[in-house]
């Protein structure tokens, strides 16, 4: 049951021509499922609700999502800061629409070389059409699913966004499978509070199931977890295993920063650097940590406010904010070490 997460800035008009809404919360999810040969094949469209006022749900969607789309009604300070987003979350693939209110006209032409500028172009146009969107997203699919298997077999990483009780049921959590997989009866350790539980069930798009994999979102109902030891944002991993020898036989495969040392690449819209002492946001895996800048030579480093939960495995690109700054979006950056 493969999925493709798609990333998407426009309006519910076209989304609901394009899949059904699911979900409503600072995001919006709509999902379609066709079955293609003998293989049911799943887009789902994450929609940030209140974008361009609120960036974090935003970047939420980028953090989960593998492939791009973008309604273009205006070459405003927001459709490039849109750009910049895309190009920094390493999103390297999607569609555009250009569809202008009141039957104005934006130039394709300036609107493709903008996204040559960011580096986006592989990035194409295509129709309004709902039809020919989901042909070609499927296709988009089908291009990727080698690369979802590889991130299937990596340590498993879930991204959470909800956690709840329900009544009969105990304590449920909903979250994305960013790597790896995993499986009812799991045992599973939750970053950065160093809580864990058990899996007791496991559902995917509203159908039980008994493993989960890479793109899905999941809801987990849990097993002696104390809903304390969770919180938006938090990681799900396996829990480390020891030898006899006491050398690590399997890794969570995460690590908790309170300092990081990296390098800043900037995006080429964005013409602000940071100085010691600014304070900034890292956007990664449903995570908004805050920072502020100890070092702002070559080399960055900058101390969290709260433990900052990274992959050690292949890892999206880590997103630099500045709510203050416009656009909004510095770049990514690349870990050196942590302390």
């Amino acid at each position: 049951m493969p999925v493709l997460n798609i990333a998407m800035v426009g309006s519910d008009v076209l989304a609901t021509e394009i899949a059904k809404s699911t979900e409503t919360r600072d995001v919006q999810t709509y999902v379609h499922k066709e079955m293609i040969g003998d293989e049911q094949n799943i887009l789902s469209i994450i929609r940030p609700v209140k974008y361009p006022d609120k960036l974090r749900p935003f970047l939420s969607a980028l953090s989960v999502a593998e492939v791009g789309m973008i309604e273009i009604e205006a070459l405003d300070k927001y459709f490039g800061e849109i750009l910049i987003a895309f190009a920094s979350s390493g999103i390297t693939k999607g569609l555009y629409v250009i569809n202008p209110p009141n039957g104005g006209w934006i130039d394709p032409d300036q609107v493709k070389l903008m996204f040559e500028q960011v580096g986006l172009s592989q990035w194409r146009e295509s129709s309004r059409d709902a039809i020919i969107l989901r042909e070609e997203f499927y296709s988009i699919l089908e291009e990727i699913k080698p690369h979802l298997v590889e991130i299937s077999k990596q340590p498993l990483a879930i991204a959470v966004d909800q956690y709840f009780q329900v009544k009969g049921i105990g304590l449920v959590v909903i979250g994305y499978v960013q790597s790896g997989k995993v499986s009812v009866h799991d045992r599973l350790s939750v970053f950065p509070s160093g809580g864990s539980a058990e899996v007791k069930s496991l559902q995917v798009m509203d159908a039980d199931v008994t493993q989960s994999f890479s793109g899905d979102r999941v809801g987990l109902a849990l097993r002696n977890g104390n809903a304390s030891d969770f919180s938006n944002g938090c990681i799900l991993t396996h829990p480390e295993i020891l030898a006899k020898s006491g050398e690590v036989e399997q890794s969570t495969g995460v690590e908790k920063h309170m300092i990081s040392t990296s390098e800043i690449q900037y995006s080429p819209f964005q013409k602000k650097r940071v100085s010691v002492g600014d304070v900034v946001h890292a956007s990664l895996d449903l995570q908004f940590v805050v920072g502020r800048v100890t070092n702002a030579s070559e080399i960055c480093e900058i101390e969290w406010e709260n433990p900052f939960v990274i992959r050690t495995s292949e890892l999206k690109n880590i997103l630099l904010t500045q709510l203050d700054s416009v656009p909004r979006i510095l770049g990514e950056i690349r870990l050196i070490r942590k302390k």
